[in-house]
């Protein structure tokens, strides 16, 4: 079948890695079920994949993808969640020492067919096209349980998003103003200023600018960079909540402040089964979709790699069949 794969990891030019070509068919597992994909979109993952990240070398070739849409056997049309726990695990799969991802041990979505467990996947709302549910699996529902289940604001209050254009913070962006929260963003660029404005955003800010006021939570998903910002633009009791650390994992401690102001810093990692179809419904009564940056047919895929790696997004890439 044809497949989108990382043939070996190269840490240090990880599109060198990258191959459009052909692979075997996947035979599902007791169940397992096949997934025909019609549209599978692109993480920083994907990146971390072909560089070697997180997945051990005895496991390449790799489809890659963690995220994508498609149709069962019958027809029915699904979303994919890309979470997959440990045998007879029961309770948050977020939360098991054992899961994986698929592109860590299974083979992912870009590809005519992958295969997953029968629970991952999620009915597909009619009024999404296959193309914006593949945007969900991994982002949205990153962003959905930042703000949902982890950061405990309410309508009315204020949020920051640092860092305004990739698929976590685009969808953090469109999900809070959704949500009746005022919301601020930083960017780089004026380019990424205005993506975040043209998505919902009340106000933007150059990165590092000082703000009109402190505010209620930040969304952290660029880390180093931006730590020091995040810590200081916070209200006597705000939260920080983070899922990613794309500039580097080695923050300012910032701890005087930490326990002066009583801020919480909270952990959230992608999201269950349960919220990617809370998700899907949400957005189908609210009319939100996600922002798509770029799309391009599965065997044009490097053009979406070499766009993410140089940082040049604004919004999901999704590749379609």
């Amino acid at each position: 079948m044809f497949a989108v794969y990382a043939a070996e990891p190269n840490s240090d030019d990880p599109l060198a890695a990258l191959v459009v070509g052909e692979r075997p068919d996947p035979e599902p597992a007791d169940g397992w079920v096949p997934v025909t994909v019609r549209a599978a979109s692109l993480n920083m993952h994907d990146l971390w994949t072909l560089r070697g990240v997180g997945i051990r070398r005895d496991r390449f070739p790799m489809i890659l993808g963690c995220d994508g849409a498609g149709t069962l056997a019958d027809g029915t049309e699904v979303v994919i969640h890309s979470v997959v726990a440990s045998p007879g695990w029961v309770g948050d799969e977020t939360l098991d020492p054992k899961r994986s991802l698929l592109t860590e041990v299974h083979q992912g979505t870009f590809a005519d067919t992958v295969v997953v467990p029968a629970h991952n996947v999620q009915p597909k709302p009619a009024s999404l096209s296959f193309t914006e549910a593949a945007c969900l699996g991994t982002a949205w529902l990153t962003a959905y349980r930042m703000i949902f289940v982890k950061s405990g604001l309410r309508p009315g209050q204020t949020m920051l998003v640092q860092g305004a254009s990739g698929g976590v913070a685009t969808a953090l962006i469109q999900l809070g103003r959704a949500a009746g929260l005022r919301v601020w963003a930083t960017g780089r660029t004026e380019a990424k200023r205005a993506l975040a404005e043209e998505l919902g955003a009340h106000g933007t800010f150059e990165s590092g600018a000082r703000l009109p006021e402190r505010v209620d939570g930040v969304f952290e998903t660029v880390g180093e960079a931006t730590w020091s910002h995040s810590i200081r633009a916070l209200k006597p009791g705000g939260v920080i909540v983070c899922s990613g650390a794309t500039s580097g994992p080695n923050p300012g401690a910032e701890l005087q402040r930490l326990f002066f102001l009583q801020l919480r810093v909270v952990g959230s990692t992608m999201g269950t089964r349960e919220e990617l179809r809370d998700l899907a419904g949400f957005l189908d009564v609210s009319g939100v979709r996600p922002r798509i940056g770029l799309e391009l047919p599965m065997d044009r895929a490097p053009e979406g790699f070499a766009a993410m790696e140089s940082g040049d997004t604004a919004g999901k890439i999704v590749f379609t069949r």
